[in-house]
């Protein structure tokens, strides 16, 4: 299946590393102009000039922290200042902090809802009004295989990440009838940035990090960030044109509920 994002924009959070990248990558590719937006501008500038030199599609950099109210009102205004609109939002930006629930302080429970959960509902609100005229739009939350079967110690990444998959369950309702499809995916292993920083934490060679990871997979190797952002692209495509409200592993197997 040849997948299109021709005359499509998009809008990627947390899109200078890792998953982020890649579905920026595979956007621009299929013919997409995309935002890409992230805190670090050394990083995102480097970021968009790889995009730009990988596709035909306009890339936008857009340096903003989406954990804010305010960071995302500028992400959002900056990008239909240079886009004109938006098609299809990946909401990406993230991290992995981790930690027994009991123990679990307000604060950090709050920055983890700022990052993961309310930056995702602050840009669906701004895109939704145009997606709604246009009657035509795409949502996509990235999350983790934990919102669905959350391993001791994970807190908070895991609560965040289950209200995310009630987020995303929600919006696809009040969107179905205006043809807004709003899925989620739950990433396990995947080969990123965020997996060689934990090797290096861990005092070991990336590869054999990797190994070693895939050991517990069924498909017995840990994923690509490319595999990903195949997945990420065809549900922001036509070829997605009936999938809703669903939130779809992207782990190799590894989840122990479907």
């Amino acid at each position: 299946m040849q997948i299109s994002l021709r005359d499509r924009t998009a809008m990627v959070t947390g899109g200078s590393r890792g998953l982020g990248l890649a579905t920026a990558h595979r956007f621009v590719a299929s013919g997409a102009s995309v935002a890409v937006v992230a805190r670090d501008a050394a990083v995102l500038a480097g970021a968009v000039e790889q995009l730009r030199a990988a596709g035909a599609g306009s890339v936008v950099g857009i340096a903003a922290d989406v954990a804010t109210a305010d960071g995302v009102r500028h992400a959002y205004h900056e990008a239909m200042a240079q886009l004109g609109r938006l098609d299809i939002v990946v909401n990406n930006a993230g991290s992995a902090a981790v930690g027994p629930a009991a123990e679990l302080a307000d604060d950090v429970l709050q920055a983890d809802l700022d990052l993961k959960l309310f930056a995702a509902l602050r840009l669906s609100r701004l895109v939704w009004p145009q997606m709604v005229e246009r009657r035509w739009g795409r949502i996509i939350n990235v999350l983790a295989i934990a919102a669905k079967a959350p391993p001791t110690g994970t807190a908070p990444t895991s609560i965040s990440r289950a209200a995310g998959m009630s987020l995303t369950k929600l919006l696809a309702g009040d969107g179905a009838p205006h043809n807004i499809l709003v899925n989620a995916l739950l990433v396990g292993s995947i080969e990123s940035d965020q997996t060689e920083r934990m090797a290096r934490e861990q005092g070991v060679a990336v590869a054999d990090f990797l190994a070693r990871s895939g050991e517990r997979i069924p498909l017995g190797r840990v994923g690509r960030a490319a595999e990903f952002a195949d997945v990420a692209c065809f549900l922001a495509s036509e070829a997605s044109s009936y999938v809703t409200g669903t939130a779809i592993n992207v782990d190799g197997g590894l989840s122990p509920v479907v």
